[in-house]
């Protein structure tokens, strides 16, 4: 596609060589340095490219990097217990066989989630793919390098905050495909404040000390513990079957009507069927958190009451002693704790109420 974009240092060919002034269209640096294209021939660009990409049963998928594909950190923030990672990198030689990085010459070391080259040799097949990070551009490019060796995946689809319109948001209006037809993978909601229905986010990848403590975590790292996401059942392998269902639902037996079809219309309906069936009263959640909870479970497919009745199938709750609590037990309804609202969310499957049961406190 990119080959066949005939604007250049904020010239428009398409329109005899008429120089854009500053304020219209959207500068695309990241596919050729100064290209600026006028909002026509964007919506000319994304409206041919989505016929050609539906032909192939394509959609487009914006990935980010940090805590969703990889995870970095500055070598200096390498904690004591960390230290036997700097014995045990990968070349850099072939890195298509290694998923632990020493960059020297950028003073970090980057780790790749598990399952992560599997999951876009697999993602690939279902749609066109694009990076987007808050991350420079130099970064950019050395982590899709790490990603993407051989050029298959991305090409000139490397977005970086150099590249966006609007400081410290991220916007489709810099991704050359429609809104309709683009899912989004990333860790951080606010970030997409205005795509929030095509945002699939993603469960935070620390596997270092220092990814820890930027969230406010006062735990071990992965690193730190010696361990690591399982490779088959973590994060990128569940929410690669989420995008299987999604992919497959969009594009089903009915062709005639592909290009009126929306793919956040899908993602909606795949996540109301998570929590489907679940009547839930809450107890003693703090009432800044209970809004975004309720709305979570919600979207989901549950049913949120305020008072308790013999339909409510689930009390979630972080106090065993309240009322709603008690009668939970009593009445042998799960009581569970806030986190089993956030892993269906995050999994997008109804997790094992056992893991989440509310106990009292020793």
């Amino acid at each position: 596609m990119y080959v066949h974009i005939l604007a250049h240092l904020e010239i428009c060919v398409y329109c005899c060589g008429q120089k854009l002034d500053g304020e219209s269209g959207v500068t695309f640096g990241y596919i050729h340095k100064g290209l600026r294209l006028h909002d026509e021939e964007i919506s000319r660009l994304r409206n041919t490219d989505i016929k050609s990409l539906l032909c192939r049963k394509k959609l487009y998928l914006v990935l980010d990097l940090d805590h969703t594909l990889l995870n970095s950190t500055h070598l200096s923030h390498l904690t004591l217990e960390e230290s036997h990672l700097l014995n045990q990198t990968d070349s850099l030689g072939d890195v298509s066989k290694g998923s632990l990085f020493k960059l020297e010459h950028m003073h970090m070391m980057t780790k790749l989630r598990p399952f992560v080259r599997p999951f876009l040799k697999e993602a690939s097949e279902m749609f066109e793919m694009y990076i987007y990070t808050m991350g420079d551009r130099p970064y950019a490019l050395e982590m899709a390098k790490l990603l993407d060796p051989q050029g298959e995946y991305f090409n000139a689809k490397v977005i970086s905050r150099d590249d966006g319109t609007q400081k410290h948001q991220k916007g489709l209006d810099v991704v050359l495909g429609q809104e309709s037809a683009v899912l989004i993978l990333d860790d951080t909601e606010h970030a997409w404040m205005k795509h929030k229905d095509n945002l699939i986010l993603m469960e935070r990848y620390h596997f270092f000390a220092s990814s820890c403590r930027q969230f406010g975590f006062n735990c071990e790292s992965l690193a730190e513990l010696k361990s690591d996401e399982d490779e088959t059942d973590g994060a990128l392998a569940k929410i690669l079957k989420v995008l299987k269902q999604v992919h497959c639902t969009f594009f089903d037996k009915h062709q005639e009507d592909l290009v009126d079809r929306d793919v956040r219309q899908v993602l909606s309906s795949v996540r109301s069927e998570v929590l489907s069936g679940c009547v839930i009263v809450f107890s003693r959640i703090f009432h800044g958190a209970l809004p975004s909870l309720r709305k979570m479970a919600e979207q989901m497919g549950a049913t949120c009451l305020t008072e308790i009745d013999p339909s409510v199938t689930h009390v979630v709750a972080t106090d065993v002693g309240t009322e709603k609590s008690r009668w939970a037990v009593k009445e042998k309804k799960f009581l569970v704790h806030p986190r089993w609202i956030e892993a269906a969310n995050y999994f997008w499957q109804k997790q094992p109420e056992e893991n989440f049961i509310l106990k009292k406190k020793q």
